[in-house]
């Protein structure tokens, strides 16, 4: 995979985000994402050696479209300025998420804000279990690796409703997005070892994720 044409396509894009810059460029894009698709099918594969749970997902299936969906978002830009794919999706909100952009590229896990009934599980299985939670946070290679700590974005200030305000778990209770974050410079992706990066950050997040996936099924 070339990513360094990765990264020039989406410098160019963000130049030139329109439809007309796309279309006389398409081959190009078309070029790139199946690369790319090729890449996400060579970790789809090591991954599921390493993990005996992996739920294979082919990178054409993983891979986001790179439109932005102006119906819901109409101030954005036609195109998003990265590629991102999702894999082990089992469940879409918690799969394992890679993400290549000129502003931002990183590694991602979790629940993304879901939605109540998913909340409300995750939440249950905090208040059944979160012991074993504050262990996979607190463990060193997991804090030296993700710092240790959740994604906070929209963490309530309040308590959530049927929790008591003293209760042991409550700072973990509070959180609406349950997710852990890798951030990614272009010297990492542009490595020789940057696959296996991938993977020993996929492996790290492992417990973490299979936390709130069994939380989400049982």
């Amino acid at each position: 995979m070339d990513f360094k044409a990765l990264f020039q396509f989406l410098q160019d894009l963000q130049d030139n985000n329109h439809k007309e810059w796309m279309d006389a460029n398409r081959k190009q894009y078309q070029t790139i994402r199946n690369s790319f698709i090729l890449w996400l099918d060579e970790l789809d594969t090591k991954l599921a050696i390493i993990d005996p749970g992996y739920y294979p997902t082919p990178g054409k299936k993983g891979i986001n479209r790179i439109n932005n969906n102006l119906l819901f978002h109409p101030n954005k830009p036609v195109y998003k300025d990265h590629f991102g794919a999702g894999l082990d999706q089992r469940t879409k909100q918690g799969d394992f998420y890679v993400h290549l952009g000129r502003s931002e590229s990183l590694l991602a896990g979790g629940y993304w804000k879901p939605d109540h009934n998913i909340l409300s599980s995750i939440r249950e299985a905090i208040d059944y279990n979160g012991d074993e939670l504050l262990k996979i946070l607190n463990k060193k290679s997991f804090k030296d690796t993700f710092g240790g700590l959740l994604v906070d974005k929209d963490k309530l200030k309040t308590t959530p409703k049927g929790y008591s305000s003293d209760h042991e778990y409550i700072d973990l209770l509070r959180h609406k997005t349950f997710a852990v974050v890798y951030p990614l410079s272009q010297k990492d992706i542009l490595g020789d070892d940057f696959m296996d990066k991938v993977i020993r950050v996929y492996k790290e997040m492992l417990p973490f994720r299979r936390y709130f996936n069994e939380a989400v099924t049982v």
